[in-house]
């Protein structure tokens, strides 16, 4: 891609490590950084068969936890009843198996959710294309509609009316 002359990219670069000003830049901070620190973790624990527990708590004192497999597993393993904890033998190959098969499960719902949000996209060019030459979208040409698409402008169309009727609600009183 060509950028135009005079323009930079911050692209990915290195930034600062020092406590974030702005209360609302922090919570975003902490939110992007939470969920890229537990998807290494969950990373770490399929692929080298690591016992993983992060706990992560928030500048509001609330509390977030990964546990492969989980939490308590985790902490068993540590618990001898000193507080210097007591390292135990790996991962057994049941645990293994059945985080495996929790990740693949995982895959196959993010696919599902990519394949729905493909699907409603291409409801929405449809729509789109029966709306040509018309000013609002509930004008479209529902002749045009096929029937993947026609339950989901009917839902759209009782939603819109709902609304409306909120609306109107809200004015007369």
């Amino acid at each position: 891609m060509v950028r135009p002359r005079g323009t930079t990219s911050t692209g990915r670069h290195r930034i600062e490590m020092s406590l974030r000003p702005d209360k609302n830049s922090r919570q975003v901070t902490f939110s992007k950084r939470r969920a890229g620190l537990f998807k290494k973790c969950s990373e770490l624990a399929l692929l080298c068969g690591a016992r993983v527990a992060v706990v992560v708590f928030s500048e509001a004192g609330n509390a977030f936890a990964l546990g492969s497999p989980s939490m308590e597993a985790v902490l068993r393993r540590f618990d001898d009843g000193n507080d210097a904890g007591a390292l135990v033998p790996a991962a057994d190959v049941d645990d293994r198996e059945a985080l495996e098969e929790l990740y693949r499960a995982r895959e196959a719902t993010a696919e599902q959710v990519a394949s729905e949000i493909k699907r409603m996209n291409t409801i929405g060019d449809t729509v789109v294309k029966a709306q040509m030459g018309r000013r609002y979208w509930w004008e479209a040409d529902v002749e045009a509609l096929g029937e993947a698409e026609l339950p989901e402008f009917a839902r759209a169309l009782d939603r819109l009316r709902a609304n409306v009727r909120r609306h109107a609600d809200k004015l007369r009183s």
